[in-house]
């Protein structure tokens, strides 16, 4: 939207492989914002830097992927399950998953993965299942290798996943510059149509269009503001799990428009 209006604003991407090389640069203030993962931001509010949760990056989308020869959630029971971290909607959404089952953590090895190894570690039965955000578990489906034995919004709907962080020093020291990032994020998530989408995934993503297709029929990129009623799900459902016992407050961890 900000290249669209031809704004002044004008933001650099930089790109990052790994949530611990962005998490680093974000808390040494090296990068203004960042999209990551909420759980991840809500824990770099509680060791003191001030971080301001903007809005969601997008609801639902995070599927449980499984390999075909399992076909309901008791027959995890002794397999491998990955999620991207422990701190992260996806490992959430696996306590959901357990906890409608009637099963526990120990009844299943549990590691952490990076999301581009996920695929290639199903197919070579270096795991069992997995849950991630897209595309990559579009990429098994789209090539049969295996099933959706969740949808995110089977177990948390509207489920919030990575959030778009900005530094409140830099909107204490360009609020109207901040505010206009703010306003054209949420008028592009409104805008979003299948069209649209599909065009900018094709662009940043270097997928397949089967794949792409796959993943932007899970995802939602409208109304991204991080309310009060979904940030106190949020809360207890990190408090519940053991992810994060004391979770920053709304008003400490969420940016209000003016």
């Amino acid at each position: 939207m900000l290249e669209a209006s031809n704004d002044d604003v004008q933001i650099q991407l930089v790109k990052f492989n790994a949530w611990t090389d962005l998490t680093d640069a974000l808390s040494a203030g090296k990068i203004d914002g960042a999209s990551v993962l909420v759980e991840l931001a809500m824990n770099i509010v509680n060791n003191g830097i001030d971080l301001k949760a903007i809005g969601l990056g997008h609801k639902d989308g995070n599927v449980v992927v499984v390999s075909n020869d399992i076909k309901s959630a008791s027959d995890l029971k002794g397999k491998t399950f990955a999620i991207p971290s422990a701190q992260s909607s996806h490992n959430i959404l696996l306590n959901d998953l357990l906890k409608q089952a009637g099963m526990t953590r120990e009844d299943l090895k549990i590691i952490q993965l990076s999301p581009t190894e996920m695929p290639s570690s199903l197919v070579s039965h270096a795991i069992d299942g997995y849950c991630v955000a897209e595309p990559y578990g579009a990429q098994i489906i789209a090539k049969d290798l295996g099933h959706v034995l969740y949808e995110s919004s089977d177990l948390w709907e509207d489920s919030a996943c990575c959030a778009f962080v900005l530094h409140q020093s830099l909107i204490d020291s360009n609020k109207e510059a901040a505010n206009t990032i703010i306003s054209k994020y949420f008028e592009a998530g409104n805008l979003l149509d299948t069209k649209t989408s599909m065009a900018i995934a094709e662009k940043y993503l270097g997928q397949e269009t089967k794949t792409l297709e796959q993943s932007l029929a899970w995802i939602s990129y409208k109304n991204l503001e991080l309310t009060q009623e979904e940030y106190n799900v949020l809360c207890d459902k990190v408090k519940a799990y053991g992810i994060n016992e004391n979770p920053p407050t709304y008003e400490k961890f969420v940016y209000s428009l003016d």
